[in-house]
Formats: structure tokens, sequence, C-alpha cells
């Protein structure tokens, strides 16, 4: 059986790889985009990711140029402060309560936060409109061999593919990087992620809410109301055993320890969904590129989910390959291209692991003097005017 030739081959369908797909369709490439598992759009199916994701101000203009925005809009909930909350004193109760503001940086709003099944479920509709784009749901790469002119990609469905460029965006496990014996560097921080969603009494007022304790931060996140109350997504870091018996615990004691955890910031919490849990770790390929290859998301790097950093990473990913695609179509996968994509995003990404992982590391200290060091240096740092605001920008990315 004779390949298909493709332009583009993307190696995943989660969020990275549809956005990838949407905004190199939109461009004019000829894409085909495969994942070994269907993705799932609605929230209460066997599967769901149950998390959100914010998008910074620098993802919405990629997301318009590739067609998506206007239908992520209406669902998205604006970000317009971030508070961060230190409860580190002998009791659970906020002792430091600090505030940023997008306004103060000239900004609306941080971000907008959404559902990951609503933004599934909008990348897919935009894929099905772009006649440049097949996506094959069930299907997963097998093998890779890079050629001069393309890479050759064995499909498990027994197809094959040659394309000008693979975009590797399958996962910290990458199966493109691995065919391509490309290793990386990896951080276990002993520490989970609980994600679910709550309804609670306090309006969230577009508050996006960090509270610091140990373990790592408990986050709030505001969503759209939920039966007429106020509700908002949530990541709580843990300890890996800690999370194990926060996942096991029944409804209400669950909902009473999450509460605390809290420091009581937006009233009692009321669970609206189950509960996931996720492990941490930092981790960064060796290289971000291989050859007829460039690596993405989470292919390329991994981090704790702190301050919107993971997915924003990946789309200043997508945008710079996409740039440098569209400077030169005519060469696209070639090695100068692929260096080049490499030089711009390592440094970058290296900085962001290194400076999330140091934020959570003072997250989780659970010696009371570190606490107290932690809570003075966030009031050092407010005070700050102009550092506060040069972090502000740099956590945008801009």
């Amino acid at each position: 059986m004779a390949a298909d030739t493709t332009d583009i081959l993307v190696a995943g369908g989660g969020i990275a790889g549809l956005s990838a797909s949407c905004a190199f369709g939109a461009a004019g490439f000829r894409v085909v985009c495969v994942d070994p598992v269907p993705p799932v759009t609605c929230r209460d199916a066997p599967g769901a990711d149950l998390r959100s994701t914010a998008f910074l101000q620098p993802a919405r203009k990629f997301l318009q140029e590739a067609g998506v925005w206007e239908r992520l809009k209406p669902h998205a909930m604006p970000l317009k402060t971030m508070r961060i909350v230190d409860a580190g004193g002998i009791e659970p109760v906020a002792r430091v309560q600090k505030d940023f503001v997008a306004e103060d940086i000239g900004e609306d709003a941080f971000g907008y936060n959404l559902s990951n099944t609503r933004i599934r479920a909008v990348l897919l509709e935009r894929i099905d409109e772009l006649e440049t784009v097949s996506f094959r749901p069930g299907v997963k790469l097998e093998r890779l061999t890079a050629r001069p002119a393309s890479a050759g990609v064995a499909l498990s469905d027994g197809s094959t593919v040659d394309a000008r460029l693979v975009i590797g965006a399958d996962g910290r496990d990458s199966q493109a990087r691995t065919e391509l014996g490309i290793g990386s560097w990896r951080h276990d921080f002993g520490q989970s992620a609980l994600t679910f969603a709550v309804a609670h009494e306090s309006p969230h007022g577009n508050v996006s809410t960090e509270v610091h304790r140990s373990g790592g931060p408990f986050t709030l996140v505001p969503l759209p109301d939920y039966e007429g109350r106020p509700s908002s997504a949530v990541v709580w870091m843990e300890t890996d055993s800690r999370a194990e018996r926060l996942l096991s615990m029944d409804q209400a004691p669950f909902e009473r320890a999450a509460t605390e955890r809290s420091a009581g910031v937006q009233g009692p919490l009321t669970l609206i969904t189950r509960r996931t849990v996720w492990p941490i770790v930092s981790q960064i390929a060796h290289r971000f590129h291989g050859p007829r290859t460039a690596f993405v998301a989470e292919a390329a790097h991994v981090m704790p989910p702190i301050g919107a950093q993971g997915l924003n990473t990946s789309l200043r990913d997508l945008n710079s390959l996409l740039k440098l695609s569209c400077d030169a179509p005519g060469r696209i996968g070639e090695p100068a291209m692929l260096r080049r994509y490499h030089c711009i995003r390592y440094p970058d990404v290296a900085t962001r692991i290194v400076g999330v992982s140091a934020l959570n590391r003072a997250s989780m200290v659970t010696h009371q003097p570190l606490r107290d060091a932690r809570a003075a240096g966030l009031e050092l740092l407010y005070a700050l005017g102009p550092l506060r605001k040069s972090l502000m920008r740099l956590g945008l990315g801009s």
C-alpha cells in the first residue's frame, strides 16, 4: 500500500496537538494528526479530563489566527486578578494575601480559563472545517524513519505517511522522541495534583487564588456558575501519600479537608465533579528536535502546574515553529530550521522550568521557619513595585 504524503504529521491529539493541527492547517499546510485515544469532549464521560486551562494573553492571538478563539471566548472566564495567599502559620488561615492585578500592567485580564473538555470540543469543530487537516483518532505513531526529504511514519492501523515535518506532541513519554533516541532530564517531586471542580458560597470575582501552606499550592481558578452557584476549578498539590489518602476519602470529609486547605478563602467548598490525580514532575528533552522532527508541549517539557505556564509554554513552542515554517515553507523540516527552533525555545523553556520548580519547592516546605521566610518573601516582592510588574509580564511571556 502506497504511503500517504503530507506536509506535517502531528503525533498526539491532546490540546497541544489539536491546536497545532488547527494553526498549521489554517496557515495552508496539509496536516495529518493521529492519537491513540479518541478525545473525550463531555465532562461526565469516562476518561474525561477534568482539568481546566488558563490561556494567557499571548495565547489568545495564536488561537485567533488558528480560527479558534472566537468559538472559545463565550465559554471563557476572564482572570483579572492573581491572588497569592500564604496560610503557613500554626493554623491554616490566611496570614498574608497579595493581589496581582492585570490592570497594573495595562491588561484587561491575565488570561481566560476554560474546561479542557470544552477546549477539545472546539478544536475538533475547527478541524472538521479545515480541508487541509485529517484527524485520525484511535491511531498512534509506531515507527519513525527519517530520510533527507521526509520522514516515513508507520501507524498502528497499518498505514504509512510520508511527512516533510513530524511534530511530536505525544506526551512526556513521547514515542516520536523514543524512536529518534532522544532522552530527557527528569525530576520527580514525590508529589501529585488532585484536580476537580467545586461550587462555593463566595463569588470568585474573576480572581484566581493560590493558597500556600505545605505540600504544594492549592489553586482555585474561576469557572462559570454551576447550577446558580459560583464555581472554580481546583488543582490541589500534595505529597504522593497524602494525595492518595485524599483521593480515597468519602465526599463529605474530603470537602471539609479541601475547605480547610483553602484557608476558607471562598467559604465551604462542595465537590461537583469526580476527582482525578496526576504525578508532578519537571522534565526537559535533551533536544527539541531530531531528523525531520520537532518536539513541542510535554514531548519537549513538563513543569508543575503553577502560574498557568505549562500549556501556554507549549503554545509558544507552536507559535515559534509556525512562524519558522511560514517564513520558509519550502524548507520545513530541514536541519537548519529545526536547529533554529531549538535555539529559540530551549532557553525560554529551561528558564521557566527552573523558576516554576523553585516556586513549587517553596510551596512544599513544612518547617515553620521556612514557611515564615516564604511569607516574608511574598511581602517583600509585593512591596517592590517595578520588580512585581516585571515578574507579572514575564509570567505572561511578554
